[in-house]
């Protein structure tokens, strides 16, 4: 399982349920890298999508502790048991932690890598994603060379976890 986000310098992911940037760049990355994947999220993560509507072309899963949450084209898992083993059904390498904050920081101890935008700015937030920097079971494997929208600087990274390669659900 993977993890795909975009983050300020200060590792902040968002504000009042919006994303911090516009990066049509990063927008087009994302894209092409989850098409045809499955795409895990958090209920709230799902109603800022344009209608409320899933990703096309893409499995949907919304992990919500709100058992009358429905959502149609998507599949919904109320607790971390409830969501491994949905993803048994699925290849490792071929599932995107997709947001948002709370989910992002519940899940990426059982990612093998986290694709990270880094934006090299500040900006307001009230939602932060865990610093992959800071961490000694993380390490960086890949930064692009440095890209530009919008007047924003910023560089596609990898981090690999250390402790698992791949996590095997069970």
């Amino acid at each position: 399982m993977k993890l795909i986000v975009a983050v300020a310098k200060n590792w902040a992911i968002g504000f009042n349920g919006d994303l911090l940037f516009d990066l049509p760049d990063d927008m087009a990355f994302f894209k092409k890298t989850t098409l045809d994947k499955i795409v895990v999220m958090g209920r709230n993560t799902l109603l800022s999508f344009p209608g409320a509507k899933p990703l096309k072309n893409r499995t949907n899963i919304v992990l919500t502790t709100n058992r009358e949450f429905e959502a149609e084209g998507c599949i919904i898992c109320h607790s971390l048991d409830e969501l491994f083993t949905e993803l048994k059904k699925y290849n490792s390498d071929d599932i995107f932690v997709v947001g948002g904050g709370k989910i992002y920081n519940e899940l990426y101890p059982y990612c093998s890598e986290a694709l990270i935008t880094k934006v090299d700015a500040i900006a307001n937030a009230d939602t932060f994603l865990h610093n992959f920097d800071e961490d000694e079971n993380w390490y960086l494997s890949y930064a692009s060379e440095v890209h530009e929208n919008n007047g924003l600087k910023f560089m596609f990274n990898t981090y690999k976890n250390k402790t698992i390669e791949n996590y095997e659900f069970k």
